[in-house]
């Protein structure tokens, strides 16, 4: 535009232009000395053509701008239009799509509604009837299985049943307050027992005193312990144990949801003087524990403080006591959970210690993150430290250089090398903690142990085997020449093998020779040749070095 402008202006100032040189050409005619043939008429209208012309092209091209301009309004306007019809088709098809959507979710959750009618009916008429058993879980649909997302979608039915979709045995069991028919189906679906887990704190509603019930369930926790029987190895006891602890957690579980039950109401004085009870009977046999042999694993211990919190009864016991018994279970996933329920976060700056003091770093560290001590207790020293004093274990005394003794302290630093990796994996200390080093020395352990155990395996005795004709074995061979050196048969294509023409050799199985360096031909023996089978078959000697 401002092109334009500044033309129009040069094309006014034209006339101006001529005027001057129309004065400037007078003055020339005054002062020539020869008379001009060129007149000035001629010259006025040559520019005058010259301005006409200019002008002329100049409006040209201005209607020409000003079409251009017309057009791309146009198809500025034609491309709007054309966008909100997109636009408005594309909300449209998801509109659309919306409504076949929510058509879909409806069709499915009603399925799913008379899915669920159905289930509920046919268990009720088994229940009621009394034959058979109910529907296992393989008769179970697969879109009726519980998660532990829609736990708390399930509630009462009106005629006061308990739902429970995967498992309804489980009702049925707390229904008839049946402790040790509950062990068994929960020691017979051990491989299903986080589905199951999920599930026994509804199930436990149906029984009519459900801490009662639990209470009962620990009737086996030691009577199964015999006299010459050790409880921590035996693996039905251990079940056993780790069931009841089970079944006070979902019990505790149960009690911490209002809309489910009231505590007051199954926690009741009777309630807690039984758990009390059992307590007191428990205790004696904690006097035995050591909390060095139980490695912070002790099933005795952890059962113990679960039923001072799950049935609310630690004020009659001693703190210290409680105390002596956290370093006992640091190593369950439970420990920081009895320990606010029992009362003793304030007493946790003196367990971590202990745990520090006795080189269990590790769960000192899970205690330090768990309850909010990492600034008093920082992560990264103590795993530094754990794992100094794992290397300094390591060490092979000198008077005890055995393989057998090399391959344990070995383990032991993979061990701790593997629980410093993944503590700091679990609590993310990588900024803080590098971990390559830790890896690599991982690798190399375990590369030295596989190592070790080829050339064992290697130099195990091989078998012997029958003559390819099955009559006996070959005859062995004992001329061997004193000045060589001997060595036993190594893992298979690690060594080549030799073959002499000789009678000083080893007969063996030819599927464990060696492949042939030099390509040395297989010999056929005739039957009255010396010590050579008669089969011609190929031996392998002794390396020679």
């Amino acid at each position: 535009m401002d092109n334009t402008n500044s033309v129009s202006t040069l094309i006014d100032c034209t006339t101006s232009k001529i005027q001057q040189l129309q004065k400037a050409f007078a003055e020339l005619e005054s002062h020539r000395a020869v008379t001009l043939n060129l007149k000035w008429k001629e010259l006025e209208e040559h520019f005058h053509g010259l301005e006409k012309s200019l002008k002329r092209r100049f409006h040209e091209l201005e209607s020409q701008e000003k079409e251009f301009e017309s057009r791309t309004v146009e198809a500025q306007k034609l491309l709007e239009k054309r966008q909100a019809a997109v636009v408005a088709k594309e909300q449209a098809s998801l509109e659309t799509l919306q409504e076949k959507r929510d058509a879909a979710i409806y069709v499915i959750t009603t399925a799913r509604e008379k899915q669920r009618k159905v289930s509920t009916e046919e268990s009720s008429v088994v229940t009621d009837d009394g034959q058979g058993g109910p529907p296992s879980v393989e008769e179970k649909p697969p879109d009726v299985m519980v998660s532990e997302s829609n736990f708390e979608e399930m509630k009462s039915a009106e005629n006061g049943s308990i739902e429970v979709m995967s498992y309804p045995q489980l009702v049925k069991l707390c229904e008839q307050m049946d402790s040790e028919g509950l062990h068994k189906f929960i020691s017979d679906n051990r491989k299903n027992l986080a589905s199951i887990r999920e599930e026994i704190p509804l199930a436990l509603r149906a029984a009519a005193n459900p801490a009662l019930f639990v209470l009962e369930s620990l009737e086996d926790f030691y009577r199964l312990e015999g006299p010459n029987m050790d409880g921590k190895k035996d693996s039905n006891l251990l079940g056993v144990r780790r069931t009841c602890i089970m079944l006070m957690e979902c019990l505790s579980i149960l009690l911490t949801n209002p809309d489910l039950v009231s505590a007051s109401d199954v926690i009741t004085e009777e309630v807690k003087d039984l758990a009390e009870a059992i307590a007191e009977e428990w205790k004696p046999k904690l006097d035995a524990l050591d909390m060095d042999a139980s490695n912070g694993n002790s099933l005795e211990a952890h059962a113990f403080l679960q039923l001072l919190a799950t049935f609310g009864i630690a004020s009659g016991f001693d703190e210290e006591e409680l105390f002596r018994l956290i370093p006992m279970v640091s190593r369950r996933r439970q420990t920081a959970d009895l320990c606010r329920s029992l009362g003793l976060t304030e007493r946790m700056p003196g367990v971590i210690e202990v745990l520090v003091s006795s080189g269990r770093q590790i769960d000192a560290v899970n205690l330090a993150f768990a309850f909010e001590l990492t600034e008093q207790f920082s992560p990264v020293p103590l795993l530094k430290s754990y794992l100094k004093e794992a290397r300094k274990a390591s060490l092979v005394k000198p008077g005890n250089a055995s393989p057998t003794a090399q391959n344990e302290v070995n383990d032991r630093e993979l061990a701790a090398l593997k629980a410093v990796l993944k503590s700091i994996e679990e609590h993310k200390l990588e900024d803080q903690y590098p971990v390559d080093p830790l890896q690599k020395r991982v690798l190399q352990l375990e590369k030295a142990k596989a190592d070790k155990k080829r050339v064992a395996e290697a130099a195990k005795p091989q078998p012997k085997r029958p003559r390819a004709n099955g009559v006996g074995y070959g005859p062995r061979v004992t001329n061997v020449v004193a000045d060589k050196t001997f060595y036993p048969r190594v893992a298979e294509n690690r060594y080549p093998q030799y073959m002499y023409d000789r009678q000083f050799v080893y007969p063996g199985p030819a599927d464990n020779h060696c492949p042939s360096l030099l390509g040395s031909g297989t010999y056929n023996m005739s039957p009255a040749h010396g010590n050579y089978f008669a089969t011609g078959y190929q031996y392998q000697p002794a390396y020679l070095h």
